[in-house]
């Protein structure tokens, strides 16, 4: 299971997903959509046109939009 992260350093409800992701030993890349105009734009594209994060992308192409620890979980 592949997972990319979009989220911004300041966001709590980023850092609250990725201590998630952390604590039960989740791999997956980190994307930060203020230092990288591409990954905004996907980000906006799967939300038609809206820049929520998190946005966790699994490699199946599948997303959560700002999921709540309860959603994460379950989907992992």
């Amino acid at each position: 299971m592949k997972l990319t992260v979009y989220g911004a350093s300041w966001c709590p409800d980023v850092k609250r997903s990725r201590a998630l992701l952390d604590r039960e030993g989740v791999e997956y890349s980190y994307v930060d959509v203020e230092e990288d105009a591409d990954a905004e734009q996907r980000v906006r594209a799967l939300q038609d046109g809206e820049r929520r994060i998190p946005t966790i992308v699994w490699d199946d192409g599948t997303f959560l939009v700002e999921p709540s620890d309860a959603e994460l979980s379950a989907r992992l």
